[in-house]
């Protein structure tokens, strides 16, 4: 029972000091989450802190492996709506 952060995380540190476990800490290249220490807000916040206020899409992890904050969850725009966005923009 823990999150995880991968590849993608910018280091923004919003997460860390929302944790209220204080599982999330600084490493290269990117933050990471002590998987003793986190509770995944069970108890304490309705919502994973950490992923309420990533700004980033797709970095932080449940235990499945499924991403808290899926891609266009954030932006609003589905991801092959973007993928295709992008290639017509890099067409020009």
């Amino acid at each position: 029972m823990a999150y995880q952060i991968v590849e993608g995380c910018v280091n923004c540190w919003a997460c860390a000091p929302l944790c209220p476990s204080q599982a999330i800490y600084e490493a290269k290249p990117h933050f990471l989450i002590d998987s003793v220490l986190c509770t995944e807000c069970a108890g304490e916040h309705p919502d994973p802190q950490c992923a309420s206020i990533c700004p980033i899409e797709g970095v932080i992890l449940d235990s499945l492996g499924v991403p808290l904050n899926p891609p266009g969850s954030l932006t609003g725009i589905p991801p092959e709506r973007l993928a295709a966005a992008r290639a017509e923009i890099q067409a020009r």
